[in-house]
């Protein structure tokens, strides 16, 4: 049996919104395991939703670049939110979003680059021994289409094309390039308000659909509800699912009279020609990243020397 603790209910709590003495039974239940704990809670009506997403704890930036038909985001990792402030840092992220704009979203390649007499790696390990932090570029992505636009948006810019949040939506279009970067942009906006997880039902995980209709189905089943019921409810209940986390399905933050595929088909008269969305990127800082976390007093009075 797992030992539960204070943080472990804590972290729960806040996940879901549920109870702390709930959020206790729930992680006995599961013996510890974080997301049984959350669909068990769901199962039993004590959680709204369950989707907050896991605590962004890395700091850095995440930089944005586009250039017409390609775009790309990286995170670049630094250990204080300090460093983010740092104009050496801040021309550290912008330099390697430039190389990936020219050689892709693998990491390794990235880092093998070179720029000038020195490579990407190189560059990373001068800026560490200068600043005096660790640094790691954690990730990168890439799109491209063969016409149209890659727009970008940067939420919580700390300078111009890099900041906390960092979006690339690619359109492709033989239609006006300016008129689609203005709607690429308004998408990405969109996307990072309303963290899609997929651009339509086709493109949800399988098992991420099935974890939901599991979670829906035990819902109603623990209710009693005959399993002819149960199925029209679970095929309704994922209806409402893909319009809260798939793109087109969403209803579009600057009109949500509208959804995303409505807006987009109504841009074409604009743009003068049909339009596709043909693929997003969402990178928050840190996202998924565990940060342990201190106890500032403890620290102090144990480099005073104090108990």
């Amino acid at each position: 049996m797992a030992t539960i603790s204070a943080a472990m209910v804590k972290e729960l709590r806040e996940s879901t919104g549920a109870g702390m003495m709930d959020c206790k039974a729930a992680l006995t239940e599961t013996d510890g395991d974080m997301t049984a704990a959350q669909d068990w809670l769901r199962k039993k009506g004590l959680s709204k939703a369950a989707k907050k997403a896991g605590r962004v704890a890395a700091e850095g930036l995440i930089g944005a670049l586009t250039s017409g038909t390609k775009g790309v985001l990286v995170e670049v990792n630094s250990e204080t939110d300090f460093v983010a402030r740092n104009e050496q840092f801040q021309g550290l992220v912008k330099m390697i979003a430039q190389v990936a704009l020219k050689h892709g979203s693998d990491v390794e390649a990235i880092k093998a680059a070179k720029v000038g007499d020195f490579t990407v790696e190189r560059a990373i390990s001068d800026a560490i021994a200068t600043i005096g932090e660790n640094m790691s570029l954690r990730r990168a992505a890439s799109l491209e289409v063969s016409k149209g636009v890659v727009s970008s948006y940067v939420h919580n810019a700390v300078v111009e094309g890099a900041g906390k949040i960092g979006v690339i939506v690619a359109l492709e279009s033989a239609g006006k390039t300016d008129e689609l970067a203005v709607l690429g942009r308004q998408l990405a906006m969109h996307v990072a308000a309303a963290k899609p997880l997929a651009l339509d039902p086709a493109g949800l995980d399988p098992e991420t659909v099935k974890r939901e209709k599991d979670v829906l189905a035990d819902k109603y089943r623990q209710q009693g509800k005959p399993e002819n019921v149960i199925e029209k409810i679970v095929d309704s209940g994922l209806k409402t699912y893909y319009k809260e986390v798939c793109l087109l399905d969403q209803a579009f933050i600057h009109d949500s009279g509208k959804s995303v595929a409505q807006a987009v088909k109504e841009a074409e008269g604009k743009v003068g020609g049909p339009i596709k969305i043909a693929g997003f990127v969402n990178y928050a800082l840190g996202e998924g990243i565990e940060k342990q976390e201190s106890d500032f007093a403890a620290e102090v009075a144990a480099a005073s020397g104090k108990k």
